[in-house]
């Protein structure tokens, strides 16, 4: 179809507004071309494009044994985003106490904190759960998105109503964009979880059109945007492209957010259609060059990690030599399976130690003193008589790649990173 379509508003709205927001009028929804069995010609510059952004992405798999664990860390931006917009931004470290708070009693955690790291869980559950299907079904994404709005049961399900993006809060008018007539919701979803069922594209170009047509759609009337990235990653997955960690893409949308909206309007232009589709193969090499950016910052990131484990590796090797210890650190030692681990829990008790790795609790207890004796592990109270063991590095780190992934130029060094960040640790990043 892929066309607008005129619809006329009526005006409800209670007296005592501003006359503009209680006009009534038509106005254009826009209603997109299919994605299944749609024709899709892309030039030779977009084709090489995808093929080196493939090529990085799959590179990935097996860079590093972090990945995967530091990819929950890389999610807390978007649990945060609401936070944000009120000023409200809690530390690396809060959130993860806030993690250790949904297993064990810890004092002190913010409630923002509780949210995000409420948030992290059931993004991580909701997209887990649509990766394993076996296929994806348009109930399955209303379950992702009531998961992740799960305490706002008005928003949950399809629209029946007209929603706008942009312009006023009465009527889509002045709108910058409006989805289709809820009427032409249903089928649409249909033709986009039957697209996602298939392998007619490659991953980088399915993950591209399934986001951008989501978010076309605009199936929720609350929402969209987080289900939206979640589906990203879902589409990855699902293709075995990142079956090991999440990649940063969407902080990437974020960051060059002027280029991300114009190339949906682009995806969205209804001329060109027996030329090529050249709206949807400039929408494709934008989102191929932003999943390269975001492979790349993967890449830097398992460097910055490594280099931090090779100064671990050192300081224990010191500290055991300083209590005369002369055996070498057994592989399968509490001490050596918790250091392991330590990029996915920077913050561990004596509780979750023995629980995470299996061990006993004085097994437990000891590696975890070892490694704070050997300066790798600070203590932390959270409550009365019971103490936290924080990687603060690791953290710190987490913080840093956050400001890293807001600067337009990938370095604060060289472009500043979008307001609303976190603040800078005290210590640089290595």
């Amino acid at each position: 179809m892929n066309a607008w379509e005129e619809q006329e508003w009526q005006s409800s709205a209670v007296s005592g507004l501003p006359r503009r927001d209680r006009r009534s009028g038509p106005f254009l929804a826009y209603v997109p071309d299919t994605l299944v069995q749609a024709p899709l010609v892309l030039g030779r510059e977009a084709e090489h494009l995808l093929a080196t952004a493939e090529s990085k992405v799959r590179s990935l798999t097996g860079l590093s044994d972090d990945l995967p664990a530091i990819s929950r860390f890389l999610l807390r931006s978007e649990a945060i985003a609401s936070s944000r917009i009120e000023g409200i931004a809690p530390s690396a470290r809060q959130v993860a106490l806030a993690e250790l708070g949904q297993s064990e009693t810890v004092q002190g955690v913010s409630a923002p904190a509780q949210m995000v790291a409420n948030n992290m869980t059931l993004v991580r559950e909701a997209t887990t759960r649509l990766v394993g299907a076996p296929l994806v079904t348009v109930e399955s994404i209303i379950d992702l998105h009531r998961s992740l709005l799960r305490d706002e049961p008005h928003h949950h399900g399809i629209r029946d109503v007209q929603n706008w993006i942009g312009g006023s809060d009465w009527h889509p008018l002045d709108a910058d964009f409006v989805p289709p007539p809820a009427v032409r919701v249903e089928p649409a979803m249909q033709d986009l979880v039957d697209y996602m069922n298939g392998a007619s594209h490659a991953p980088i170009v399915q993950a591209a059109l399934v986001h951008a047509q989501f978010e076309t759609i605009h199936p929720f009337t609350d929402g969209n945007g987080r289900v939206g990235r979640a589906l990203i990653h879902s589409v990855l997955t699902r293709r075995g492209l990142t079956p090991d960690s999440v990649l940063p893409v969407s902080l990437v949308l974020s960051t060059l957010r002027d280029r991300y909206v114009d190339h949906l309007q682009q995806f969205r232009d209804v001329e060109g259609r027996g030329s090529g589709s050249s709206g949807r193969e400039r929408w494709i090499s934008f989102f191929a060059e932003v999943t390269l950016l975001a492979s790349e910052q993967a890449v830097t990131l398992s460097g910055e990690l490594s280099e931090i484990r090779e100064e671990w590796e050192q300081r224990l090797t010191s500290s055991r030599q300083r209590r005369g210890s002369q055996r070498a650190l057994r592989s399968d030692s509490a001490t050596a399976l918790i250091l392991a681990d330590m990029v996915g829990t920077p913050v561990l008790t004596v509780d979750t130690a023995q629980r995470i790795h299996g061990v006993s609790r004085v097994a437990a207890l000891r590696a975890l003193d070892e490694l704070h004796e050997a300066e790798i592990l600070t203590r932390r109270s959270i409550g009365s008589g019971r103490h936290a063991y924080v990687s603060g590095e690791v953290l710190d780190l987490i913080t840093w790649a956050e400001r890293r992934l807001a600067s337009t130029k990938f370095d604060t060094r060289k472009s500043p990173p979008h307001p609303g960040v976190p603040a800078p640790p005290q210590r640089p990043p290595l």
